[in-house]
């Protein structure tokens, strides 16, 4: 059934086995993120069957239907209305504000469930955290995961590129190893885990820059897609093909490249304007901006040109390859964004998979 994502098994056991590999040649626990693919059970079988060291997810729903002996961890701040789910759910959760983590400690007892905190601590992308520079205020944090008797307090961790770009360096991530060594000093404890980052830590990764003391990686973009998210580009060690969208023609016609008529605003309220390029051999494939982000797919064959798409089209200028017909099916790879709506319109775009292992 078209549309379809098809996911190649063995291709993401092989990013993962150099990954892992990777990561414990430098004594660092790699969590996989399965956001993007929402908790696929096959892949997450995969994952389970390797070597890596627990699933991180910023979705409680994806969370809770992962089979596995190993660790889940949240990564999104939790909702204090959810507070009791999370330590249903999740082994550890990553938290910084002081009244949540008073709430997880009470459903923590409730439930007669440990559950590990790990104190996120903003290095300066400015996404979640406490403020590096706000020191009271981390203090404060620390103070009331430990009150909690059944919170452990299990690490540190910081976020890097994912809001505000910002680069992992020795400065902000050696920062963070710093507030865990006076931590562990201050209170005693022994914090195994300081979270450094994600796939943007890549470049530090394969320099073996990353500053001793980081004992975990939470790695998505750089498992599924074989990307460095530091730089956008992908990593030669790694399959970037591991997901290819397929979708079928429905139209093939010989049109103008410019709309006729006053140009209003579109479906989504946008104001778009159209260059003259003449006529155009035009395709329209039986997928669109409800199932994929058109900006992020790129056509396996050159020749294509995606040129606009609506809630279920996606128009393409097949000028240069006028052999397709309807019926026949193009290809595309998608980057991050478009494979993450790929995987959530699950209602819409099947999936197949490759290199599937027998029962």
């Amino acid at each position: 059934m078209n549309p379809k994502l098809i996911i190649d098994l063995n291709k993401l056991r092989e990013n993962l086995d150099w990954l892992t590999s990777r990561c414990h040649e430098r004594m660092i626990n790699a969590f996989i993120v399965t956001k993007v693919f929402c908790a696929d059970p096959e892949i997450c079988r995969v994952i389970d069957e390797g070597d890596a060291d627990g699933f991180a997810d910023s979705r409680l729903q994806n969370l809770e239907t992962i089979e596995t002996r190993k660790p889940k961890q949240l990564l999104r701040i939790a909702m204090q209305s959810e507070a009791e789910e999370v330590v249903r759910t999740a082994d550890i959760s990553m938290q910084s504000g002081i009244e949540t983590i008073r709430l997880l400690g009470k459903a923590a007892a409730k439930l007669k469930k440990n559950h590990m905190v790990i104190l996120m601590i903003d290095m300066g992308d400015l996404r979640e955290g406490i403020f590096f520079k706000d020191e009271a205020q981390i203090f404060k944090a620390c103070e009331a995961i430990l009150s909690e008797p059944w919170l452990e307090f299990y690490g540190v961790g910081v976020n890097l590129t994912c809001y505000g770009g910002i680069i992992p360096d020795d400065e902000n991530v050696g920062g963070l190893v710093k507030f865990a060594e006076r931590i562990r000093e201050k209170y005693g404890i022994p914090l195994p885990i300081v979270s450094g980052g994600n796939s943007s830590m890549m470049t530090m990764l394969k320099e073996d820059r990353i500053p001793e003391g980081v004992t975990q990686l939470r790695l998505g973009e750089s498992f599924v897609l074989g990307n460095n998210t530091e730089s956008g580009e992908p990593m030669e060690e790694l399959h970037t093909d591991c997901f290819v969208l397929e979708a079928e023609l429905v139209e093939v016609q010989h049109k103008p490249s410019k709309p006729i008529g006053t140009s209003g605003l579109n479906a989504f309220g946008e104001r778009v304007t159209f260059e003259d390029r003449g006529p155009m051999v035009r395709g329209i494939l039986a997928i669109g901006r409800q199932d994929v982000n058109p900006d992020g797919l790129t056509p396996l064959d050159a020749r294509v040109e995606i040129i606009g798409a609506s809630s279920d089209h996606l128009l393409l200028n097949l000028t240069d390859c006028p052999e397709y017909k309807v019926g026949e099916t193009l290809r595309f790879i998608p980057d991050y964004g478009a494979l993450l709506k790929l995987c959530t319109a699950e209602k819409y775009v099947s999936r197949e998979y490759v290199g599937k292992k027998e029962e």
